[in-house]
């Protein structure tokens, strides 16, 4: 029986750290503007990589 009471006991914190979670949101928008800025830093950086690449490739090919 004890370890039904600690499964229950234990179902029953995370229910309500969730509850608690979903309601605090506090700071979610800095963290989310940041995380946004950083993945476009990098899309940017990957485009300008291939076009780098690319670039460098279409210069090497003959036009004569």
């Amino acid at each position: 029986m004890s370890e039904l009471t600690f499964i229950h006991a234990a179902m029953q914190l995370l229910q309500t750290r969730w509850e608690m979670a979903k309601h605090d949101e506090r700071g979610e928008v800095t963290e989310k503007v940041i995380i946004v800025a950083i993945f476009a830093a990098l899309a940017i950086a990957a485009g300008a990589i291939i076009v780098a690449k690319v670039t460098a490739k279409a210069n090497t090919i003959p036009t004569e």
